[in-house]
């Protein structure tokens, strides 16, 4: 009997989504069911191209992939080409050469697939804005609380912004989005914010070379990141790479490797000014409110970077 977690990847799928993404793909306590592209880091087309050479690459299984939302709720989308290059793969010329994206709506395959399930058999793990996620649920509630945990790559956790003083990408990319996330009222919603990848948790030039030279699939993980480790050099003066969806997905698939997530209650700010997209995460409970979500703001980074090696291979 197969004893596997079954997980939907919803994805927006750039350089660090793909490291992510391999890692799943090599979790033999984990099946993927389905990934879902989103625009985001680029535009929806380009994201489910570059989920499929993902999974060719990982060469374990292949899950299908669908297409979700094209456009953010109501902001325009500003892809992040400076961080992931125009492609989201770096720009070293990477394409699938035999899988195809599936027909059908992404977001209403992911209902049919929950309403088909046992209450919590499936989890969901967000990469990317939370477009078709905010869908689903005001498409069908009743399908999204039969999932497990949603967790989700977004906020700056209990730090600062990476795209604003104050807000995450993912977040800032489609505030409307995760503002209906945020007050759904799901129970187990688990931010896990970019504070969760900086630090000690950040791969440094020995790790990188170590992830690199130790597996085909670790090549091809730090490769795609190459705009973002030329970014880094400039932003903290070495070769250092902080993996927002890795860490992510570690959280999600090992949680072992937690090292501090709380419940707070958090809100979404939507309003028109610089603090658009930031999420209030009210960690002192000056407001009383009942906690709404999970924020995980700090990971073990050895049991973290150990879960990287052993899920790209590398020796």
């Amino acid at each position: 009997m197969d004893r596997r977690k079954k997980i939907i990847i919803d994805t927006d799928c750039g350089s660090d989504d793909a490291m992510a993404i391999a890692m799943a793909l090599n979790d033999r306590a984990y099946e993927i069911i389905m990934c879902v592209a989103v625009s985001g880091n680029v535009h929806v087309d380009q994201a489910a191209l570059n989920t499929l050479t993902t999974i060719e690459y990982a060469k374990t299984y292949e899950p299908p992939v669908y297409k979700g939302c094209d456009k953010m709720l109501l902001k325009e989308l500003i892809y992040a080409h400076e961080t992931h290059g125009n492609d989201g793969m770096g720009d070293i010329g990477l394409a699938p050469q035999h899988l195809k994206v599936q027909e059908g709506n992404g977001v209403l395959k992911m209902l049919d697939t929950l309403r088909a399930s046992e209450e919590g058999e499936i989890d969901i793990v967000a990469l990317g804005p939370l477009t078709n996620i905010a869908l689903a649920i005001r498409l069908d509630y009743e399908a999204m609380k039969k999932a497990g945990r949603i967790v989700i790559m977004g906020t700056a956790g209990l730090g600062v912004g990476n795209v604003t003083p104050v807000a995450e990408f993912n977040i800032w990319q489609d505030a409307e989005a995760a503002k209906i996330v945020v007050e759904s009222g799901l129970e187990k919603i688990i931010f896990v914010g970019w504070d969760a990848c900086l630090g000690d948790s950040m791969l440094n030039s020995q790790e990188i070379e170590k992830i690199r030279t130790g597996s085909e699939l670790g090549k091809f993980a730090i490769d795609c990141n190459r705009c973002l480790l030329e970014m880094n050099r400039e932003r903290f003066g070495d070769n250092y790479l902080d993996m927002a969806d890795p860490s992510a997905m570690a959280a999600a698939l090992y949680p072992e490797c937690i090292d501090q997530c709380e419940k707070y209650y958090c809100e979404v700010d939507v309003s028109n000014g610089p603090s658009y997209g930031s999420v209030l995460v009210d960690s002192n409970f000056f407001s009383g409110k009942e906690p709404n979500v999970y924020i995980c703001s700090k990971l073990d980074a050895r049991k973290y970077k150990e879960y990287i090696y052993k899920t790209l291979n590398v020796n």
